[in-house]
């Protein structure tokens, strides 16, 4: 019972879409992956920001490894049905983001050599 009400209480917030800025997208595709990055997060700074806190709240209940693309995941069922623009292409730059503005979370993001630029 008590899960029901949870559920429909987070069905009302989700449909509520003045809670949630549309993900602007970057449509020319000539653009390197960072060049589409750069200009992503410049016009959706609210993605960095609750990656950020999504990354604070793991971290408060102990969490000692974190991955983007479970941030991601979680941060696609926060969005409106039909909103979409959250390219994976881009959690890789967000870790190294995020490990630039906080370099005590270096160790919480496992990052590979990056092939392209």
């Amino acid at each position: 019972m008590l899960t029901q009400i949870a559920d429909s209480q987070q069905l009302e917030l989700l449909s509520d879409t003045s809670l949630v800025t549309p993900v602007r997208t970057s449509t020319d595709t000539r653009l390197t992956i960072t060049e589409q990055f750069v200009a992503f997060d410049q016009e959706n700074p609210w993605v960095y920001s609750t990656l950020e806190r999504l990354v604070s709240e793991r971290l408060a209940t102990g969490a000692s490894r974190i991955g983007v693309k479970a941030l991601f995941e979680a941060l696609r069922w926060q969005l409106p049905h039909g909103i979409s623009g959250l390219n994976n292409n881009f959690t890789s730059l967000y870790a190294r983001k995020l490990i630039e503005h906080h370099p005590g979370w270096a160790s919480v993001f496992e990052l590979r050599r990056r092939r392209t630029a």
